[in-house]
């Protein structure tokens, strides 16, 4: 059996099975060897590609895309005269994949973060970068699919690494990330690329094919200045790190995929809707039974079989009698069991299905109540969510907390109504901010409330 660290602290906290055998205490205790560091690295992703959080989420990503490997992989076999089973090339297979995992996984990462994430400093979001919204939108799309992934503070931006690329170096006594190995190669022709990370820099290293790994770029820090002489013109460059470890850990919900205990529930699914399919198409088939002969062994069956499937021409006997029949389809119970597997694939997921508040004349309480169950789900997630990016924060040195705003069907003029109706109980300012947020322009609240404030002087100097 294979030899195990024991973590303690927040080691405890991780879900078993999903922690490399390799510590940030490993890593230190390598040293500086050039050798033996690079094969630190090779046993480090090679150990994170056999673990089950890797191997989760590779699948997970499948299932996201929309090629679901279990119906993908599925092949009819028939056993024949000799007891040998063989592929059944001769019956219909359609290979239907529903995409309700992925559109399950976009729903509940667009409801939390579709909106954006906003700050009390609009200085925050140039820090964090541009695009910093679409990033984080990424990234809790990859811990959904793999129960976690990575923010990189660089400089000026957050980049995203999923748990298909990098192997995480926990502390074994405070459970804390400390170190990893980001890996990817762009196909099997090119040569293998990755880079350690540290607390004090990070190193690059290259393996080409057929040759052993090599250091492609030495450490460096993670913020250099150029520094220039105005006196003598030279150029010197002061290296800098963070106060803490760069790379920041997401996690979802009991850190584990979204495709944990709910993989079962999507295969049911695609093979009853396959087979469904496959059913009507077989009933296009027309099946013989032949009269007055008994003396058919199995083989001249077979013979005959293949000679209607292919002719639909069949020499008998004067005294044999051919009928011809067709299979009935049980197409009714095969659709109500689809439908249950739907209905219980949203409920397992906490998802909104929108089927039972599309039809007819909605009320908004019927619309809250509808979304309840991803509302809840959705209350987890935000304190994983927010804990991650305070960890961005607190790596940029930013004294910032986030808000969220969360993208709701809604029953807009009840809603706005409803706002109207309160008068003077409730702030001008306040009405404002709430209805903008249910037309979904809650990006412009301060130019609307400028705007009503300098009407207001307007009226007060006329």
């Amino acid at each position: 059996m294979e030899e195990r660290r024991k973590h303690s602290g927040l080691c405890s906290d991780l879900v078993k099975g999903e922690i490399n055998t390799k510590t940030w205490q490993d890593l230190i205790s390598v040293g500086e060897n050039e050798q033996e560091r690079i094969d630190f690295i090779k046993a480090v992703i090679s150990e994170h590609m056999a673990s089950p959080v890797y191997r989760t989420a590779m699948v997970a990503q499948d299932y996201y895309n929309g090629t679901n490997t279990t119906i993908t992989n599925y092949n009819k076999y028939i056993r024949d005269v000799y007891g040998r089973n063989i592929p059944d090339i001769w019956s219909p297979n359609h290979k239907i994949a529903c995409h309700y995992y992925g559109y399950l996984v976009n729903q509940l990462a667009l409801f939390l973060l579709g909106n954006g994430v906003s700050f009390s400093d609009p200085q925050t979001k140039d820090r964090l970068g541009k695009n910093f919204d679409k990033v984080a939108v990424g990234i809790l799309i990859d811990a959904l699919n793999g129960g976690v992934a990575y923010g990189f503070a660089n400089m000026d931006k957050v980049e995203a690494f999923s748990a298909r690329e990098f192997a995480p170096l926990y502390d074994e006594e405070t459970g804390h990330l400390r170190s990893g190995v980001r890996f990817w190669r762009l196909d099997d022709r090119k040569p293998l690329r990755c880079t350690l990370y540290e607390e004090d820099g990070y190193t690059e290293y290259i393996e080409p094919i057929g040759e052993k790994m090599v250091i492609l770029n030495p450490k460096r820090s993670y913020i250099e200045r150029v520094n220039t002489s105005a006196a003598t013109g030279e150029i010197s460059v002061e290296g800098m790190n963070y106060p803490t470890f760069p790379i920041v850990p997401l996690y979802n919900i009991n850190k584990r995929s979204e495709l944990v205990g709910n993989r079962e529930a999507h295969d049911a699914l695609d093979l009853m809707l396959s087979g469904l399919v496959n059913n009507v198409d077989s009933g296009e088939v027309v099946y013989w039974i032949l009269k007055n002969s008994g003396g058919f062994d199995q083989v001249s069956m077979n013979q005959f079989l293949q000679t209607m499937k292919t002719s639909h021409v069949a020499a008998v006997d004067s005294e044999d009698d051919v009928t011809a029949h067709s299979p009935v389809v049980q197409f009714q119970a095969s659709k109500e069991a689809i439908d249950q597997l739907r209905r219980q694939i949203f409920d397992n997921h906490m998802g909104l299905d929108v089927k039972g508040i599309a039809n007819g004349a909605v009320t908004a309480t019927q619309i809250r109540a509808a979304y309840e169950p991803l509302n809840s789900k959705a209350d987890l997630l935000e304190l994983k969510v927010t804990e991650f990016i305070n960890g961005i924060l607190s790596v940029l040195g930013i004294d910032d907390e986030p808000t969220y705003t969360r993208s709701y069907i809604v029953n807009q003029t009840e809603m706005i109504q409803n706002i109207v109706a309160a008068g003077t109980d409730l702030p001008s300012e306040y009405k404002t901010r709430k209805i903008l947020e249910i037309l979904g322009d809650i990006d412009k609240v301060d130019e609307v409330l400028n705007n009503l404030t300098a009407e207001d002087m307007d009226r007060f100097g006329e």
